[in-house]
């Protein structure tokens, strides 16, 4: 997957997240769901990156 992609997903995610944190609180269980998964796809973005940074 492209850093544009991943970049793309992270940021379809956090929209999720806001919109179902406005409808159902933050502490709901699918708004955590969704925080989880942003915060997934915020890792693999640093991994990424960091490999990219480390290999030049």
């Amino acid at each position: 997957m492209s850093n544009k992609d991943l970049l793309n997903l992270i940021e379809q995610k956090r929209l999720e997240l806001i919109k179902v944190a406005m409808k159902n609180g933050l502490a709901s269980s699918i708004a955590v769901r969704y925080s989880q998964e942003l915060d997934h796809l915020l890792n693999e973005y640093q991994q990424k990156y960091s490999q990219k940074v480390l290999s030049h």
